[in-house]
């Protein structure tokens, strides 16, 4: 490894850093306009029942590295926040599928136009090959860090 090459991990390990941080932030004031009672942790989970729909708590569980206990009571808490429903899966009746409800869909849905109003105005004036590039190398990013 080369001292350049040392340099840009340097870099990139900083950026990372400071974005990693924003996120936190950014986690904590998205979950209050979701829900005012929602774990910040939980809306991760509200963006992949958004993202894949109807889904069992053990792909839910696999797709997010959670274990299937801690799953269950955080997704336990958003049903007791009315954010998301459990039905039984027509394929299996042992198993239950997870979906956002509709009062969950509103509020992720309208929280998360909040969140991406800042994004726009910042990348607005990014060329779209540029914002293009960005998405997809942090695509590439988080496949490779799981």
């Amino acid at each position: 490894m080369d001292d350049d090459f040392r340099e840009l991990l340097r870099t990139v390990d900083h950026e990372l850093m400071a974005m990693l941080r924003l996120g936190r932030t950014v986690s904590w004031e998205i979950a209050r306009d979701v829900h005012p009672n929602l774990e910040p942790n939980s809306y991760g989970l509200l963006l992949w029942l958004r993202r894949r729909g109807s889904t069992r708590l053990t792909d839910l569980a696999e797709l997010t590295g959670i274990s299937k206990g801690t799953l269950s009571r955080q997704v336990q808490a958003l049903e007791q926040l009315g954010l998301v429903d459990r039905q039984p899966d027509p394929s299996d009746r042992r198993a239950a599928l997870l979906s956002l409800s509709p009062e969950g869909q509103r509020r992720f849905d309208a929280a998360r136009a909040a969140r991406l109003a800042p994004f726009q105005q910042t990348m607005a004036s990014w060329a779209r090959e540029d914002l293009a590039v960005f998405a997809r190398l942090l695509s590439r990013l988080n496949a490779t860090e799981r």
